[in-house]
């Protein structure tokens, strides 16, 4: 990045942040970090996290290579006391972090003298680590589309498995997601219960029969009682797999007897006259099967305990296991701007993930407003604020957010106006 182009940047994330510390002034905005984030909303008063004196803060400079962290700060050795949007507006700061852990010392030079107290239990979704994305070939959009597709599924487990309830759902400004817990029950997880977590929404470890409820049943003309094998159709993984099941019933229920043994001989250790049994017994028994009865013929049994791994991968949340296991992580401050990409760093409510579009919604105000002169190196491609943009080498002019974030993500330098 050239000079010009960094101090363009470094200026205009200064006249956002001011923007900012003035909404949060006119709006009663907590300069002291302790209330909730501020609203949803890329352009709403910025506000710190929770205990925001309790945590340790870090920041990027606007400085050559624009690589190297201050951290280790407090909230006061960071702000000087005069707040957080005001150290915003007067450092100007390519990046900004608070730590997921609170601490008795926070600004202390050491992990071992901060006073660990506990952690917010955090989730990333990086796209470029999603399977099946590629970063080099992929539209920024494409990748920030199968990146919330990730969220919906840790959502679903953060919510309907574990129940949690003091969730703060961030769109990361750059490739992906953020997910903050704080309930009570959760900020003193030691970094092997927060594994445990971990594995349960990646699915690993998860065994077919130990999701199967097993009872024994009476049946006219039996002797002895039979187990009846189960899957739970209220929660959990088994919930998960018996949606599998049912997906695969009602393909079958489309097709006919022929194609629809050869659908289930796709499964392996699955014959001609088992894959019959099967179709058979869940078309006599379709109700049974959507309650969860996968015992109506040890056929069904085998194919439902196939469909696990399937399930496995179209349902597990792929999140990156290190941030959710590291007590001590820095993540980004929801409402400061992802040098990256000159992005809000964007609180999304819970009930506004569907809705939400990172391109248009995490658009800042302060860039909509004008068009700037950039000198264009790398020819890219993007949506954003509701348009498409398709721009080659060369000196073009264009919606300052467009110029922003190329410039943010090294496509471009700033030209002269």
């Amino acid at each position: 990045m050239e000079p010009r182009t960094r101090e363009y940047l470094r200026g205009r994330f200064g006249d956002h942040y001011r923007r900012q510390a003035r909404r949060t002034r006119e709006g009663d905005g907590d300069a002291e970090g302790d209330a909730e984030l501020g609203d949803e909303d890329a352009n709403a008063p910025l506000r710190g996290p929770p205990a925001g004196n309790e945590r340790e803060w870090g920041y990027i400079p606007f400085s050559e290579g624009g690589t190297t962290m201050v951290r280790h700060q407090s909230l006061l050795d960071l702000t000087g006391g005069g707040g957080v949007g005001e150290f915003l507006a007067r450092e100007r700061p390519r990046h900004v972090y608070f730590s997921a852990g609170r601490y008795d010392h926070p600004g202390a030079d050491s992990m071992g003298q901060k006073g660990w107290r506990g952690a917010d239990l955090v989730f990333d979704i990086d796209a470029d680590h999603l399977p099946g994305v590629d970063e080099e070939a992929d539209p920024y959009g494409e990748m920030l589309a199968a990146g919330k597709e990730a969220l919906v599924a840790l959502l679903d487990f953060l919510v309907d498995d574990f129940g949690f309830e003091d969730l703060t759902v961030v769109f990361s400004g750059g490739r992906g997601y953020h997910v903050h817990v704080r309930d009570e029950g959760v900020l003193e997880l030691s970094r092997e219960e927060r594994r445990e977590v971990v594995d349960y929404v990646r699915g690993l470890g998860i065994e077919f029969d130990d999701l199967v409820r097993t009872e024994s049943v009476a049946g006219i003309g039996r002797k002895t009682p039979a187990d009846k094998r189960t899957l739970s159709v209220a929660g959990g993984w088994s919930r998960r797999v018996h949606r599998h099941v049912m997906a695969l019933v009602e393909e079958l229920d489309g097709l006919d007897e022929d194609d629809g043994i050869a659908r289930l001989r796709e499964f392996d250790g699955v014959g001609e006259g088992k894959a019959r049994a099967a179709l058979n017994a869940v078309r006599s028994n379709r109700e049974a099967v959507e309650r969860g009865n996968i015992d109506v013929h040890s056929a069904v049994y085998s194919v439902s305990k196939h469909l696990l791994e399937e399930t496995r991968a179209a349902d597990a949340a792929p999140i990156d296991e290190p941030v959710t296991t590291d007590v001590n992580r820095l993540i980004r401050l929801p409402g400061s701007l992802h040098g990256g990409t000159g992005l809000v760093v964007t609180r999304i409510p819970l009930d506004g993930v569907d809705a939400f579009d990172p391109l248009t919604d995490a658009v800042a105000d302060t860039f909509r407003e004008n068009r700037i002169m950039v000198d264009v190196a790398d020819p890219f491609e993007v949506r954003l604020a509701g348009e498409r943009f398709n721009v080659d080498a060369g000196l073009h002019s264009v919606p300052e957010h467009v110029g922003v974030f190329a410039m943010a993500r090294g496509n471009a330098e700033k030209g002269r106006e």
